[in-house]
Parts: structure tokens; C-alpha cells; sequence
């Protein structure tokens, strides 16, 4: 079976077995005649927290939970001062994932910035790094930056638009999502939001907020409940007081199932290491560019590896392709004309190799 859909939901060797032993494990204090339940769903959700600070080496108690990407934006965007954003505008580019600007474009109404989306130029499919500084002027209050694209596998030089936006006086963040555990990534931001599925290999609903200390102290969070409280136990309603760390941006009781589902792919990425992961992955990618190239395909991803995550992607003509591909055991998807192919650790060079077999016919 050829696995390319890393940018999806991904898996590593294992998984089922993995997945099923630590569920289990779960259910077993859980479902225990006692009172230990919360205090050992704390310490899985801590361990997942701290997994996570390592992958992207983020400062001490500056990381959480959410339910989606889209969730940690809205909870981020709901807590910085209006007045911060009021006004001016936020940066977006247009190969973002869709959900993240539907949601700017309602808070934009509500908040009162304009939202400004950059699009691409020069024929391509994705917006480049110079597309992003030509739009990004003073008047930019806050600029979201896709790190890598879900359309091309566009890669952004987070050091060249990080330093731009410092000195445009913007605050900037990073969706780290088709990204995070293929390739490394040290929080520098002044937010990320990430997601463990994909080349993480973990479930739905473990999204990630990492907020760095300067800004998570401005904010005061819309949404928010018992456990975002400094002392989640207190029941004065007249004494609420937000967490000095990233738990201010909880809310109500936590849920801890996605991330005892996720644990299992965080620890094939720390165990592995994504120096190896990369490697491997980089292989597969150059045997598919070569024969797709070699088919005339159109590469919509950017030929130059610094500038591509761990996906190549391309233009194909007519329909059904994604069905027969899967009748021959081979998985991938497609964005409209594009295919999307994402080669990881269970991909052999027999997989590429089939899937280029099937491409000709």
C-alpha cells in the first residue's frame, strides 16, 4: 500500500497498535473505581504539552491546547488588546488555509482592522516571500504566515519575515501545520498555531496555541473558564484571575483524549528525530520530481528544495485520478486539478515508483 497523504492525516510504522495500547492504557485509569482519574489525565496532557514545547523548542509555559488551528487563532485574536489591531490591518496571504481567513474576515468586521490578502504573482501558484514584503508596510498591525502551503508545499523564509514584520512594528504568526515534524522549527514568533495531525501522525482535536511571554501577558482572553483561572478551583465569581502562563487561553474542562491519541505519532517525530525523518522524505521527493518531470507533469511546488516543505505537488488533467490510484492501493488526494503527493516514513521507493507507473496510464 503506498501511503503520500503526510499532508492529510498521516501515520508512522505501528500506529494502530500504538494508538490502541495507549487508548487503552487511558481507559483503564479512567474507567478505575477511584479518585485518580483527573490527576493522571493532568499529567497526560502535561506530557503532551511538554512533547510539543520540544518539537518546536518553545519557551516554558508558553504552549496549549486547542481543539483546531482555527480554535487557537479565534482564542488568540479574542485576547489581544482591540485597540492593538483597530484600525490597521492584518496580513494574510491567499494560499492560507481557508478556514483561518474566513474567520479573520468576520473578526476584521468585528474588531474593525482590514484584512489585506496578498496574492500570488508571476504566474505562480503560491505567493513568495517578496509577494509578502511588497504588501507589508506600517499600517500592518498583525501578519499570519502560512510556513508551508497545502496547495504547493511552498516553504516561507520565517527568518527574512519575522525580522521584516520587527521592523514594520507588526506582531506575526506562524501556522505551522503542514510543517511540524518534517522539518525543524524553533518558535520565534510572537504566536503559533499548529495541528498533530499530518507528518505528526496524531487525531482531530489536538491543536496547539504557543504564545511567547511578551504578548501572552497583554492578553485577556474572551473565551474562558474555570480551568484558565490561576487557581482553576476557585469558586469566588467576583475573584476571577487569568493563569500567568499559556493555560489563561483554556477554558472550560479540559479534553484530554486527543492528546493520549496523539502522544504516539509526537514520540515517533522526538524518537526518530526530524533530521532523519527529513532525509528520508527528501529521497522520495527527488525519485517523484524526477519521474513526474520526466512525464511532463506540471510541478506546481517551487524546484528549489530550501523553499518547499515535504510535499510535491502537480497539475493533472481529467477526473477520477485519485480513484484509480487508490484501486491500485496507492493513496493520495487532489485540490481541484492539483495532486497532492506527501512521501514519510512508511513510504518505500517501490511506492514512488508504482505511483509513477500508474501516472502513465
Amino acid at each position: 500500500m503506498g501511503y503520500f497523504l503526510y499532508h492529510s492525516i498521516g501515520t508512522f510504522p505501528g500506529k494502530e497498535a500504538a494508538v490502541n495500547a495507549a487508548l487503552a492504557d487511558f481507559t483503564a485509569r479512567w474507567c478505575a473505581s477511584d479518585d485518580g482519574q483527573w490527576p493522571d489525565a493532568m499529567t497526560r496532557r502535561g506530557r503532551f504539552i511538554e512533547s510539543w514545547s520540544r518539537l518546536i523548542d518553545a519557551p516554558p509555559a508558553t504552549l496549549t491546547l486547542a481543539e483546531s488551528v482555527t480554535a487557537a487563532l479565534y482564542t488568540l485574536m479574542r485576547g489581544i488588546p482591540e485597540a492593538r489591531l483597530a484600525g490597521g490591518e492584518v496580513l494574510i496571504a491567499a494560499d492560507c488555509f481557508p478556514s483561518l481567513h474566513f474567520l479573520l474576515a468576520e473578526l476584521g468586521q468585528r474588531i474593525g482592522f482590514t484584512l489585506k490578502t496578498v496574492q500570488p504573482t508571476g504566474g505562480r501558484a503560491y505567493v513568495t516571500d517578496d509577494d509578502m514584503v511588497a504588501a507589508w508596510g506600517r499600517d500592518v498591525r498583525l501578519a499570519l504566515l502560512t510556513w508551508v502551503t497545502s496547495t504547493a508545499s511552498h516553504r516561507c523564509d520565517l527568518d527574512r519575515l519575522i525580522g521584516h514584520g520587527r521592523a514594520m512594528g507588526s506582531l506575526v504568526g506562524v501556522d505551522i501545520t503542514q510543517g511540524v515534524g518534517i522539518r525543524p522549527y524553533a518558535a520565534a514568533a510572537d504566536f503559533t498555531v499548529g495541528s498533530s495531525l499530518k507528518w505528526l501522525a496524531g487525531v482531530s482535536g489536538a491543536g496547539v496555541l504557543q504564545v511567547m511571554p511578551g504578548l501572552l501577558a497583554e492578553c485577556s482572553p474572551e473565551f474562558r473558564g474555570w480551568w484558565s483561572q490561576s487557581n482553576p478551583f476557585s469558586w469566588d465569581l467576583g475573584a476571577f484571575a487569568f493563569a500567568p502562563d499559556a493555560r489563561r487561553f483554556d477554558n472550560g474542562t479540559p479534553n484530554v483524549l486527543p492528546a493520549v491519541a496523539s502522544q504516539p505519532g509526537l514520540d515517533h517525530v522526538l524518537a526518530t528525530g526530524i533530521e532523519a525523518l527529513a532525509a528520508q522524505n527528501a529521497a522520495r521527493v527527488d525519485q517523484l520530481l524526477d519521474g513526474l518531470r520526466g512525464q511532463g507533469f506540471a510541478i506546481v511546488s517551487p524546484t528549489d528544495a530550501a523553499m518547499r516543505g515535504g510535499s510535491v505537488m502537480v497539475t493533472v488533467p481529467g477526473q477520477g485520478l485519485v480513484d484509480r490510484l487508490r484501486a491500485r492501493g496507492l493513496h493520495a488526494d487532489m485540490r481541484g486539478t492539483v495532486l497532492r503527493l506527501s512521501p514519510g516514513s512508511i513510504t518505500s521507493a517501490d511506492d514512488c515508483a508504482a505511483l509513477l507507473d500508474a501516472l502513465r496510464c
